[in-house]
């Protein structure tokens, strides 16, 4: 399983570990830009899994499995939600699970382990769970609904199966940069989807599949508990740190985009990462990240 972001701050990077010129990702490559971006969006989840916590209480959840973890910043903001709980990282990127564990070792969670796994083909061997994180990662597997239903067949009674999919992309420049035509973001976007609907066609067992999450969730024989949207916003002007990492967003984008954008978008992007161009995202006052990510819960009776 190579799991991602689409959205998210998982495996996901506001939508920059979605782009690509073919279908295989590099995610040990992405491993600075995943981090980061899950780091930057630690206020939006702490206020999920504040959430998490009103719909299952904290002391029941003994076990969790967070599903893609990437290099395990969610894993470890689970164990800190949940301090009860054993919270399992699987991936299938032996140098993110390395990382996980550095992480969890360096604030002190040895609550936290990992798993590399390949899913779908691993579900099983998981082991049971009081509640199952899945954040950007259902989307690479081929067939969504059997990979849902393998992974509701893993809860406990009253377990809950958590899946962060859609919401918003994010935006980082205003509608017009003084850099090219206005709404390059726009886009960048359209040559993303562009690439997402031939990465899941080319997929395993690939499936066509409406994003309805509730009604997948549904069908694996859960009850629907809630779907919440948060915000994750950022306004000018930022730090530095939030700086880099949409610098390291826009690099990503033009180097594995490519031909997938006008030549005009291209060389606009080249201005915007020109360290020198007093218009560049290095220089540039307005930079900012707004975007949202939507949450969708169901619960094991």
């Amino acid at each position: 399983m190579s799991p991602h972001h689409h959205h998210h701050g998982h495996r996901s990077t506001d939508s920059a570990t979605d782009s690509g010129t073919g279908t295989d990702i590099d995610w040990n490559e992405l491993l600075p830009l995943l981090e980061r971006g899950a780091e930057l969006q630690t206020p939006l989840y702490r206020r999920v899994t504040a959430w998490l916590g009103e719909l299952v209480p904290a002391a029941g959840v003994r076990r969790v499995l967070d599903v893609g973890s990437g290099p395990g910043v969610l894993s470890c903001l689970l164990a800190e939600a949940f301090p009860y709980a054993e919270v399992v990282a699987v991936d299938s990127t032996p140098e993110l699970l390395e990382r996980a564990r550095d992480r969890a070792a360096s604030l002190g969670l040895a609550r936290v382990t990992t798993r590399h796994a390949e899913l779908p083909a691993d579900t099983a061997d998981l082991g049971r769970a009081d509640l199952i994180w899945a954040a950007g990662s259902l989307h690479h597997l081929g067939d969504q609904r059997a990979a849902l239903a393998g992974l509701a067949g893993l809860l406990r009674p009253g377990g809950l199966l958590v899946l962060v999919e859609g919401g918003l992309q994010s935006r980082h420049l205003p509608q017009h940069t003084g850099v090219g035509r206005p709404g390059l973001e726009a886009r960048i976007d359209a040559a993303n989807a562009d690439w997402f609907a031939g990465m899941r066609a080319a997929l395993p067992s690939a499936k066509e599949e409406t994003d309805d999450w509730r009604a997948l969730l549904t069908a694996a024989g859960l009850t629907p508990s809630g779907t919440r949207s948060f915000l994750h916003d950022v306004p000018a002007p930022v730090t530095d740190a939030v700086r880099d990492h949409v610098v390291s967003h826009f690099t990503w984008q033009r180097d594995s985009l490519g031909e997938r954008l006008a030549a005009d978008d291209r060389a606009a992007l080249d201005r915007l990462l020109d360290p020198a161009d007093p218009l560049s995202v290095h220089r540039r006052p307005d930079v900012f990240v707004l975007g949202a990510r939507t949450v969708h819960t169901a619960r094991r009776a």
